[in-house]
């Protein structure tokens, strides 16, 4: 009944672990204006997936332009996440194509995988049920992944470059929380592997 194939969602960055020093205690300031856009977005998503909801039990469809409006706000949240993370040096566009495919304009690539047919509308109807235990989960690797950059913080202070595995288990985080929030916001039926990494 719930599908766990291949993940709907997925996130690379294309960027060097070397950041400038002082980006790890400024660059959270200069992405305050997409932190607000990022949040108004985000507050406009969860409207839109009450709407999503409704048309997917009623007619077991997610129309297209729902799905292309929810990949273009996800898209956006994980950059302006990635930049406050100081993952990249690069500032984010204020970029808002409404695409599945990324369009490549930015580092962080985000690509996804709608479903807008033969959507199982039983597993639709109790998402916000089913999606208890993952959110759960995905809520504790999160702290983790802050607990890393604060002591990534640091390393980049002194050394200038990100520690390998606490970027790897930051962008694990990273791609964890995408899909599921991918599936709370429907656009699959694919149920988040709970693993950090997707096969």
């Amino acid at each position: 009944m719930i599908r766990t194939s291949a993940p709907s969602a997925d996130m690379h960055l294309d960027s060097p672990r070397e950041i400038r020093n002082w980006q790890p205690f400024v660059g959270w300031l200069l992405a305050v204006p997409h932190l607000v856009i990022a949040n108004a977005l985000g507050n406009v998503a969860n409207a839109m997936s009450v709407v999503s909801w409704f048309s997917i039990v009623c007619t077991g469809r997610l129309p297209g332009g729902l799905a292309r409006f929810q990949c273009m706000i996800l898209r956006y949240e994980a950059r302006a996440s990635s930049y406050v993370a100081f993952l990249r040096e690069p500032y984010p566009p204020f970029e808002f194509d409404m695409a599945d495919a990324d369009p490549g304009n930015d580092p962080l690539r985000v690509d996804f995988a709608p479903q807008l047919s033969d959507r199982n509308r039983l597993t639709v109807a109790f998402r916000l049920v089913l999606i208890i235990p993952v959110v759960i989960y995905t809520a504790l690797i999160a702290v983790a992944a802050v607990v890393a950059v604060f002591i990534a913080a640091f390393a980049v202070l002194l050394t200038g470059r990100w520690p390998r595995r606490l970027r790897t288990f930051v962008l694990d985080a990273g791609r964890l929380n995408l899909r599921v929030s991918a599936y709370g916001r429907l656009l699959t039926d694919t149920y988040p592997t709970f693993a950090l990494r997707a096969k």
